[in-house]
């Protein structure tokens, strides 16, 4: 039997379901006109961060900080829970489109600098990964999760205006943190428009202070972290790409370790490491990996190191020529060491 108490506490969440600045009910990614639509950029500092403000994204990042990452509000639990049950549900959607086998995730510093040549490498690697038939996939972030799906974006075109377009993003900012890091993409985006190559970025409003990246084509943003996370490692079946990046790049390295080495999902996946100094010396997991392959602790793995680009992608059909099986592909230590 529902007392008047309930029936209020019922109409109190539907209230709240329908305040919030976010569609509970929303059962389709996003795109970049999504989440900045309305925003227009501005010569003028007050107006561009007026319009900023205002725009779709930004609202839901300052309802989420002023609510506080974990809602104690049971009625913002739950509309956070809503939406990224849609968003998930999206995500599945697209998945059943795409061939997962021919996904392709990408993992690096959200600091990187549009000005770092290993931008520019990893755009071109990207748009030519695009070329060949995969789709990339990355956190959906700045840094290297946009030099991802930029390159992404720019599949098809040569390679001088791949390269002309990371000139003129660097030339206005070259970091996430610069007042026009977003005008200047989606400037970049009108000056090189195209509707035929998609990627995959799954972003978060745990991070809502690093924008998320226009130049993916299809958006999973989710307010819950650990589904963001383990979406990106489990949807990657064609391979992980690791350029250099801090603690959470460390993560994503073993978590990703453990799916392999206990075939979570029937297989085992190419484990790519793009930047050879880096993984040895810098942060040294990659021998870390091998010493713990050769002592039993971990099976599986299909590890890689190179700075070649083109050897990355040679090693990532290999593994698509292979077949991908529901078991895994072989213990082979390293495929190649650049």
């Amino acid at each position: 039997m529902i007392i008047n108490k309930n029936l209020q506490q019922i109409e109190g969440m539907r209230e709240w379901l329908e305040s919030v600045p976010f569609d509970v009910t929303r059962t389709s990614l996003y795109a970049a006109h999504d989440l900045y639509g309305g925003y227009q950029p501005s010569d003028d500092e007050e107006e561009d961060w007026a319009s900023y403000v205002n725009c779709y994204d930004r609202k839901v990042y300052q309802h989420y900080m002023s609510m506080g990452k974990n809602a104690q509000n049971v009625n913002e639990s739950l509309a956070r829970a809503l939406h990224d049950h849609g968003i998930h549900t999206a995500l599945d959607a697209f998945l059943a489109e795409h061939d997962g086998r021919r996904c392709i995730g990408l993992m690096g510093g959200h600091a990187l600098l549009r000005s770092d040549p290993m931008f520019a490498r990893i755009v071109m690697l990207c748009k030519r990964l695009t070329e060949e038939g995969f789709y990339m996939l990355s956190g959906g972030g700045p840094g290297a999760m946009e030099a991802t799906h930029l390159g992404a974006w720019l599949a098809g075109r040569t390679q001088e205006e791949a390269l002309k377009a990371v000139e003129m993003l660097a030339a206005e900012a070259v970091s996430y943190k610069d007042r026009k890091w977003l005008s200047s993409a989606l400037y970049v985006m009108r000056r090189f428009p195209q509707s035929e190559f998609v990627s995959l970025g799954v972003p978060t409003w745990l991070y809502g202070h690093e924008p998320s990246t226009p130049f993916a084509t299809h958006i999973a943003k989710f307010f819950e972290n650990s589904l963001r996370e383990d979406s990106i490692l489990t949807m990657a079946f064609g391979g992980i790409i690791f350029t250099p990046g801090s603690a959470g790049t460390m993560q994503e390295i073993f978590q990703d370790a453990v799916q392999n080495h206990y075939l979570s999902f029937g297989i085992s996946s190419p484990m790519v490491f793009m930047g050879e100094k880096y993984w040895t010396e810098e942060m040294p997991v990659y021998p870390l990996l091998q010493q713990l392959m050769a002592a039993g602790k971990y099976k599986n793995l299909l590890l890689s190191i190179t700075d070649d680009t083109e050897q990355i992608e040679k090693e990532l059909k290999r593994f698509q020529a292979k077949g991908i099986k529901g078991s895994a592909l072989g213990d082979e230590g390293d495929a190649f060491r650049a």
